[in-house]
């Protein structure tokens, strides 16, 4: 910091820190002045040419929150979906598959023994 001047640098960066500037970049400047003004050559001369020039990324595609439905509250769970053998048996099919599987059955185990017999 220093004297006067080094107050005045300061402030610059922390006024660029409020406005959402990284501080880096005014370093940068700083850093690259302090070599400038060492060279006698350059000391009367424009040093624009020399400092960066940053340019500012306007992100325009900001991803939007996902805004979610509000449910109501409910203590109870829901209620439990059917199984496949409730629907079933609402249905009057599972008897039937079951009929069906015995006399599958029955016709397996008499091929069985016809085959085992011949």
């Amino acid at each position: 910091m220093g004297d006067h001047k080094g107050l005045k640098q300061v402030r610059t960066v922390v006024i660029d820190c409020f406005n959402n500037v990284h501080p880096i970049y005014n370093i940068k400047k700083l850093m690259i002045k302090r070599e400038l003004s060492k060279n006698p050559a350059l000391k009367n001369e424009d040093w624009s040419r020399f400092l960066p020039q940053f340019k500012n990324k306007n992100v325009k595609n900001q991803a939007k929150p996902i805004q979610k439905k509000e449910k109501t509250y409910d203590p109870l769970p829901p209620a439990q979906t059917p199984r496949k053998i409730d629907l079933e048996l609402e249905s009057g099919e599972y008897h039937l598959k079951q009929e069906e599987n015995k006399k599958k059955g029955k016709k397996r185990s008499r091929d069985q023994t016809e085959q085992g017999s011949t």
